[in-house]
């Protein structure tokens, strides 16, 4: 159907045309789907039958097997670009350039058999650093993810597009693990040499814009001295930029979502010299018990136009069941980031004056605000402290601690201290506050205790963000060292120091001096490389 090389270059083929088989019978269509509109790619889901809209409008699919990442079926290929500057860990795991090569063939094969959708985009808000992306998927949602995620062109960027990576993406494509050198059907694979990513047996469309993260964080900082962040960020009326560090589920998509401050993006971030830039193109939000009036923002964006993954209905209705968790605790929506509509255009902020670590501490002892001092910054940045809660994910019965390096270790293709480095040259020489938020649990751990209510947790970053706890008095946590706030607009005071909380004092003090142990315990791989500054910012027990 098409030449080897498709994946490289915009095929003659487009404009033909053939018989199908669908499941609908005989239909005219294209071969190549290329650049289709949203409401094409919907209409195109819903005649396959890959597809319900919901009574908003937005199309609601469902991604299979596959309702998350699958990290340990994620590859890096091993060659002379890669094999000296990849940091081969748990995360990023090397595969030889044949596998790569073979999957290739064998994916290009399956594509000429089939229908594909084709979606030619762009990563990066700021154009200094722009990466032009060709996205190839067999089913209209997938692109329609892409479309969604990524920054759309105009007309007159599409005439001169030429893609510098190539994404191929097929679900239903699996791999052979006995001669495909995987060790299992799905997967997926970047290529930095042949600027291309293969993920196959899949329908978790995070794959996608997650190995267009991996590919930045490691272009970025090597080529452009650019700290790529897992981040979200947004403006003030006065222009002053604030980011929000954090793992899935401690709310960076909803902190960042403000009425009076403009949202740069939800999720990845560049740092460069003078400006922090959004690197996509729309926002994939958490959708879990998600509400109307707590998160207003994100719930009026499910609408036309929005893909909603893995939900559930209200019986005898089109109306999603936000609270749904028959197929996943990972429900989400993808949407264009004008969907919100206080958006920053184009989607970019000045350095930032203020930086928010957040984490869903289910322990119930660290602060619900405290403000980090320069070691502090980059001791808790290497820590990317949160905790899993019971019932998220199979197996977890009790509250798990849990650290993840630049609060995106999955992603890091080099050393988290080559990000931590970066971002401690990025303090330097400029007037950074950097805050410690806890949205997890006080009064005692998941279970026990409750999680901070919403509001308390907002006027504590309004409170920072607009000055207000700059004059205010502080002491200091005992066990980790972290200075906190005695008062806060609009939050009682009794709530800031998280021992007060806890009926049990003794229960409190034990239980924090069990989670430093684990800090302690989760450091000791970085403690060879900190400087004196960090590791003194370590807990003490």
């Amino acid at each position: 159907m098409f030449i080897n090389d498709f994946a490289m270059s915009v095929p003659s083929q487009i404009a033909l045309k053939k018989n199908i088989i669908t499941s609908a019978g005989m239909l005219l269509a294209d071969d190549i789907f290329y650049q289709q509109t949203p409401d094409d790619l919907v209409t195109q889901t819903l005649e396959r039958n890959q597809g319900i809209k919901s009574d908003t409008g937005a199309l609601v699919i469902n991604t299979g097997h596959f309702t998350g990442r699958s990290p340990n079926d994620k590859f890096i290929v091993k060659d002379d670009i890669t094999e000296h500057s990849i940091d081969w860990n748990g995360f990023n795991h090397p595969i030889e350039e044949k596998y790569f090569d073979n999957l290739h063939k064998k994916m290009l094969g399956y594509f000429s058999r089939r229908e594909i959708w084709v979606r030619d985009c762009f990563a990066c808000a700021d154009e200094s650093y722009r990466l032009s992306i060709r996205v190839i998927n067999d089913n209209p949602w997938s692109n329609l993810f892409a479309y969604n995620m990524l920054i759309r062109q105009n007309a007159a960027e599409l005439k001169t597009f030429k893609p510098k990576w190539t994404i191929l993406h097929a679900p239903e494509f699996v791999a052979e693990p006995e001669i495909d050198g995987v060790p299992s059907e799905n997967f997926a694979i970047i290529n930095f040499t042949k600027k291309m990513v293969l993920i196959g047996g899949t329908g978790y469309t995070g794959e996608i814009k997650k190995g267009i993260f991996t590919i930045l964080n490691f272009l970025l900082p090597k080529h452009h001295n650019v700290l790529p962040m897992h981040c979200s960020a947004n403006i003030g009326a006065d222009g002053d930029t604030a980011i929000f560090f954090g793992l899935s589920g401690t709310g960076k998509t909803t902190l960042s979502t403000h009425p009076q401050r403009k949202l740069i993006g939800d999720d990845e971030h560049g740092w460069a010299e003078r400006s922090v830039f959004n690197f996509e193109g729309g926002c994939y939000a958490k959708t879990i018990n998600l509400d109307k009036d707590k998160e207003p923002e994100i719930f009026n964006a499910i609408k036309e136009g929005a893909l909603v993954e893995n939900v559930t209905f209200y019986e005898d209705s089109n109306t999603i069941d936000f609270s749904g968790r028959q197929i996943t605790e990972n429900t989400r929506v993808s949407y264009p980031i004008n969907f919100i509509p206080n958006t920053a255009t184009p989607s970019i902020g000045e350095v930032p004056k203020n930086i928010f670590f957040l984490t869903a501490d289910a322990y119930g002892v660290i602060p619900p605000i405290s403000k980090l001092d320069a070691g502090q910054t980059m001791y808790y940045f290497l820590t990317g402290y949160t905790a899993k809660v019971a019932g998220t994910e199979a197996g977890v019965k009790e509250p798990q601690a849990t650290f993840s390096a630049c609060f995106g270790a999955p992603f890091m293709p080099l050393h988290p201290v080559i990000y931590a480095k970066m971002l401690g040259e990025k303090l330097k020489g400029n007037t950074i506050n950097v805050w410690l938020i806890n949205t997890g649990w006080i009064g005692g751990q998941y279970g026990t205790g409750k999680r901070i209510d919403l509001q308390y947790t907002r006027a504590m970053i309004n409170a920072a963000l607009e000055d207000k706890l700059n004059d205010v008095d502080y002491i200091m946590h005992p066990v980790f060292g972290l200075q906190m706030p005695v008062s806060c607009p609009g939050v009682p005071s009794e709530l800031l120091n998280p021992e007060n909380t806890w009926s049990d004092k003794e229960q409190y003090n034990k239980t924090a001096r069990f989670i430093a142990k684990h800090f302690i315990k989760n450091f000791e791989k970085y403690a060879a490389e900190a400087s004196q500054e960090i590791l003194q910012a370590a807990p003490t027990l």
